[in-house]
Parts: C-alpha cells; structure tokens; sequence
C-alpha cells in the first residue's frame, strides 16, 4: 500500500471514530452467531456501532463452525458483492487474504498499536504477508468440559479428573436413566470432541506431530488407535437423537438437567449464562481430563472485504470497535471467550471466565498453546475436512478404530 493511501485508510478510521460523524452508511456483516448468548454478545457491538452513528446491516447465517456461512460468502464475492465484513476463522482468513480479497488494515493497525496488544498466536491468522487484513474479536479454548452441577450432586458424582474417572462418571449417568454426554452430530462437533480426546491421549507432542506437522507416523500409530478407541466409548453415551443436533441445544440439554456433560468450547458458556445460570453453582467448567496444563484454541475474527480501493468509513469504524478494549471486555463477557488483547482486567469476568483468561496466559508462556484442528487453527480446510470425514464416519460406526486410523493417514495424505 503506497504512502498516499495510508494516510488515506488513516484518516477514515480518525473520522469513522469522529463523535462529530453523520449519520454513515450501514456496514453489512456476515456471521454465523445466531444462538442466544451468542446474539446477546453480538448486540454489543452493534450498539457500539449505532452510537457511532453507523446502521448494522445483519447477514446471519445459522451453523456452528461456520460452513454454511462461507459457502454463501463465497457465492456472495464470485457474484462481485461482498460483505463490508465477515466473521472467519483461523486458514479460511489466509485463504481469502491469498485471493487478494482482504483490505489492508496496517495503518488503523499502526495507529491502534495492535501489533503490542495481540498474541502472536492470533496474529498469525490476522496478518498475511505482514499486512493486517482481520481483526480479532476473542480467544476461545476448545477443550472444556461443561457439566451439570446439581445432577452431579445428586448422583455423588465429584469432577472427574482422570479417562477413567470420566468413564465411571458417565456410566453412573447411565445408570441412572439420564444423558451421560448431550452431544451433536455434526462433522465439527465430533470433531471437537475428538481434539480434546486427542490431547488428553496422546499430549502435547503428539498433537502438534499429528494435527498440525501432519506427521505419518503420528496420524497412523498406536496412540491414534487409542484415540479412537476412546470416541467409541463416548459413542455409548450419546443419546439416539443426536444426529444433526445444533450444539447450543446440546448445551441446553445439560442447562435443563436432562444431560450431565458436554464436551464443547467456552462459546458454550454463553448459554448457560444467558439461561442465567451460575459458575460452580449451577454448572461447572473445567478442562476434558488429561487436558489441564493445555489450551486449544480458535480465535473468531472479523476479516474486513476489500470494496474498492480503499477501507471504508463504516470498515474502519468496525475493526476499532471491535479491537478496543471497551468491546472486548462486553463482548467476551457476555459471548463466553476471553478478550483477543492482553492488556486489559478481566476482574468483571465469572470464575470461568477468569480461570480461561488464567489457562491462556499460561499455555501461553509455557508453549502449551496450541491452535484447534477441529475449529481450523491448525491446518488448511482441505485438511480439516478430510480429517472431519473420517472422525465423523468411525463415530458413526463405518470405520472401526485400526480401520480409521488407516483412513486417516490416507485421507490426509491425499489432502495435502
């Protein structure tokens, strides 16, 4: 970007954040947050936007993960129409930025002082080429456990800490007659469940050698049969009704007593919130067994369309809104996640919010910090759909677990 446009980017953003500013045009934002805590935290920064004096132009598209939402943006920019902005996640964000379909954002970047604020980890899916060309709404850790406190209570069942001691707890929740695990069957939620089972199996090594190096031997040994072998017996306590389940309803199956866990992110979170809901009072949060000292994570950012040449007034106002740290404490309090920045007090914040923010910075520090395969912050979406099939067909049955293991390393051979 030449020098004369960047002042020229610059100066939108000093007047798209002008309290003096006009009435502006609205900003058209693609998203996939249609949940109730996930709607409630997404009202936050439209009101952000309106005191601004900027109309939010609402393209929702329904389906966690994301899937539908990027066929439809892609039909959306073939058609030369794109949105203002879209929410994405992890490799979706480098795949459009090599199309040359992101506007930079350096100079509101330099400006905002983004570079100090946010993770390294973040950045590496907010930057192409250097460029910011995303803005990061919030940090999410894939890999919690969200149990119902009183159920478990009731069954004298403590929190278990161990394989075995989630194993015995979720039988005694069979044996009682209720859902061990409120579950969805969708590619992405098997796949949530099998990255928490993967790390907890096999530990940080084997993660980063299967998921994210792609390593052969990691992705057809012996722990990998182990890993599988574990989705099978989660199978056993799943209800007959999970198939094409929507995961907020999963999580409100453990809301409504009707389930004892759910093995989810801490978007999850939200709901039971918005259900009002309280942190060790009514549910519990901690990390899937064998999982404590680690944290997956995927990071929803808003990648800003370019739509001519330059960023837009409303664009700019948008990526300021959504990076300050006003929003991001609002935001993330009411969505679940935990603030993108690492600069502000999250104090205000339920216990598990704080115990998040708290495992984050010390994965962090620790190089415990991995991004999640199952939510696109490990490899490409070529990969990541190739491992979903084969995740999902052995939760199903059609694969036993020497013959998914052999699929795997197939499948992400070929997909490469």
């Amino acid at each position: 970007m030449n020098r004369i446009m960047r002042k020229t980017v610059t100066a939108l953003a000093a007047l798209a954040t002008s309290a003096s500013m006009a009435a502006a045009a609205d900003v058209e934002v693609l998203h996939w947050w249609t949940s109730g805590g996930e709607a409630s935290a997404l009202n936050v920064l439209k009101e952000d936007l309106a005191a601004q004096g900027i109309g939010w132009q609402d393209m929702p598209v329904a389906g966690g993960g994301g899937t539908q939402a990027m066929t439809v943006l892609r039909a959306r920019v073939t058609s030369g129409n794109a949105p203002a902005a879209v929410q994405m996640l992890g490799f979706d964000i480098t795949d459009w930025a090599k199309e040359g379909a992101l506007a930079n954002l350096n100079p509101i970047a330099e400006e905002g002082g983004w570079d100090a604020v946010v993770p390294e980890a973040l950045q590496k899916f907010s930057k192409y080429d250097g460029e910011w060309i995303a803005v990061p709404v919030n940090i999410h850790s894939t890999n919690w456990v969200w149990a119902n406190k009183p159920l478990l209570d009731e069954l004298g069942i403590a929190q278990p800490t161990t394989w075995d001691e989630l194993v015995a707890a979720m039988e005694a929740v069979k044996a009682a007659g209720k859902t061990a695990v409120a579950h969805g069957g969708q590619a992405w939620q098997d796949a949530t469940i099998f990255d928490a089972v993967a790390m907890a199996t096999g530990g940080p090594e084997f993660y980063q050698a299967a998921f994210i190096d792609l390593d052969p031997e990691a992705l057809g040994s012996d722990t990998m049969k182990e890993v599988f072998d574990r989705m099978t017996v989660i199978r056993g306590y799943v209800d007959d009704n999970f198939s094409g389940r929507d995961w907020n309803l999963a999580s409100a199956m453990v809301i409504n007593g009707d389930a004892a866990f759910q093995f989810m992110g801490d978007w999850a979170k939200g709901e039971f919130l918005n259900a009002g809901k309280v942190p060790n009072e009514d549910f519990l949060c901690f990390r899937f067994p064998g999982t404590e000292n680690q944290v997956t994570f995927n990071t929803d950012q808003f990648a800003v369309f370019s739509q001519g040449d330059e960023v837009s007034p409303e664009q700019a106002a948008l990526a300021e809104a959504v990076i300050s740290p006003e929003f991001q404490i609002a935001f993330n309090t009411v969505k679940g996640s935990v603030p993108a920045r690492t600069d502000v007090s999250v104090e205000t914040f339920d216990a598990c919010g704080q115990k998040a923010y708290a495992d984050l910075k010390a994965a962090s520090s620790s190089g415990n910090l991995f991004g999640s395969m199952a939510h696109g912050h490990a490899n490409p979406a070529s990969v990541k759909n190739a491992m979903y099939d084969v995740i999902t067909a052995q939760f199903n049955g059609e694969f036993d677990s020497e013959t998914a293991v052999e699929e795997m390393v197939s499948a992400v051979e070929l997909s490469q």
